[in-house]
């Protein structure tokens, strides 16, 4: 059974870092495509990083670049989105997504992680 279980997000002020982690189980992650989408209220879900495996370009959208770095670690089966400068237009819900296939829209993805919070305020 595969499982994406995404965890490292919270309450953060404006210019604060996080750290969300994704790991899975029932796959090996360095064979697939992983993407890391966020979702706000009232909001459809975005892509916001994609990575095809750790020696290929890694897609950023606009909004996070400079700010955002995919990284992940083959050998825990685990990716990471490293999260600096945060700002409160990104907060939302933050969910890994893992495909052979996939590319920069949800529909594109099989698998899911539940989601972490982040939430960016004063």
């Amino acid at each position: 059974q595969v499982q994406l279980v995404e965890s490292g997000g919270g309450l953060v002020q404006p210019g604060g870092s996080l750290k969300l982690s994704c790991a899975a189980s029932g796959l090996t992650l360095e064979s697939y495509i992983i993407a890391w989408f966020r979702q706000a209220p009232g909001t459809e879900r975005e892509v916001v990083s994609v990575s095809a495996n750790s020696n290929s370009r890694t897609h950023y959208t606009d909004s996070v670049k400079g700010r955002f770095t995919f990284s992940r670690d083959d050998a825990k089966n685990t990716a990471y989105l490293q999260m600096n400068s945060l700002m409160p237009e990104d907060t939302g819900k933050y969910y890994c997504a893992a495909d052979h296939l996939g590319g920069t829209h949800p529909h594109e993805y099989d698998y899911w992680g539940q989601g972490t919070q982040v939430t960016v305020s004063s």
